[in-house]
C-alpha cells in the first residue's frame, strides 16, 4: 500500500480520520508506525497529502490530515472488456485502476461463460474495494468509471459509436492485422476480448462501430497481460 486511501466514513473533523480496518492493521504490521510518523494519504475523489498519527489506542488510530496535491491524470481511454473468469476478474480491476483507466466497460462475448456474470466480484461493493486496491498502489485517488453491459449486440450497436467517436478506436485481437500504435496523443477507445478472442462477428459488429483490429504478434496473452501491454504501448 503506497497510499492510504480515505473516505468521508473515516474522518471524524475535518483533519481528522479514524481508522480501525484493514488499513489500520497495514500501519501496524507493515509501516510499524508510531505516535508521530508520518503517511501518505489521499481522499477518495479529492486531493493528495501527508497525515500524522497523533493516537495509537486498541485497535485502531487518529490521523490529522492535509491534503494539497491533486491526483496523477487518467488515461484517455475507454477500456471495453470481455467479462474475464472471476479469478482473474479481481486483479484486472486492481489492475485497471492502477494503470489510470478513466472508464472500464465489461461486456459480454460468445466465449464469456454465463457463469461469470454470477460472481460476487460483480458486486458493487467488491468493485469498488478491488479498484481502491489499485489506487492505493498507484497513488491515485480517483476511481474509475465502470460500466456492465451484459448483451453485446445492443450495446455495440447502439451505444459504443457515439462513446468511440471522436476518439482513436481499436481492437486489440490476434491475426493478420496491423501492429497495435505506440505513443498514441489523443483519446482512445480499446476494445479486449476473452482469452479465447473475440469471434469474427463480433469484430465485423466492433468494426461497423468505428473500432479497427491491431495485434501485438502472435502470442495469445492472458486478458491481464494483454490489459497491460497494450495500454503501455499506446500510451
Amino acid at each position: 500500500m503506497n497510499l492510504l486511501v480515505l473516505d468521508d466514513a473515516d474522518f471524524i473533523a475535518a483533519d481528522r480520520v479514524v481508522l480501525a480496518d484493514r488499513r489500520f492493521t497495514h500501519m501496524q504490521e507493515i509501516h510499524r508506525v508510531e505516535v508521530g510518523d508520518s503517511l501518505r494519504v489521499g481522499r477518495l475523489g479529492g486531493l493528495m497529502g501527508k497525515a500524522t498519527v497523533v493516537r495509537l489506542e486498541g485497535h485502531q488510530a487518529e490521523l490529522e490530515v492535509g491534503f494539497d496535491q491533486p491526483p496523477p491524470a487518467k488515461l484517455p481511454l475507454t477500456l471495453v472488456l470481455a467479462l474475464p473468469r472471476p479469478k482473474m476478474l479481481r486483479r484486472v480491476f486492481q489492475t485497471v485502476a492502477t494503470l489510470g483507466v478513466q472508464r472500464l466497460i465489461l461486456v459480454n462475448s460468445y466465449r464469456v461463460e454465463k457463469s461469470f456474470w454470477q460472481t460476487p466480484f460483480l458486486t458493487p461493493e467488491a468493485i469498488r474495494e478491488n479498484l481502491i486496491l489499485g489506487l492505493e498502489q498507484a497513488r491515485d485517488t480517483v476511481l474509475p468509471e465502470v460500466i456492465i453491459e451484459k448483451r453485446f449486440k445492443p450495446f455495440v450497436e447502439d451505444r459504443l459509436p457515439a462513446i468511440a467517436e471522436g476518439t482513436l478506436g481499436l481492437v486489440g485481437h490476434p491475426g493478420q492485422y496491423p501492429a497495435c500504435p505506440r505513443a498514441v496523443d489523443r483519446s482512445v477507445t480499446l476494445a479486449i476480448g476473452p482469452e479465447g478472442g473475440w469471434i469474427p462477428y463480433e469484430i465485423e459488429l466492433l468494426g461497423k462501430a468505428g473500432l479497427a483490429p491491431v495485434q501485438l504478434g502472435d502470442r495469445i496473452l492472458r486478458v491481464e497481460t494483454a490489459v497491460t501491454a497494450l495500454l503501455s504501448r499506446i500510451f
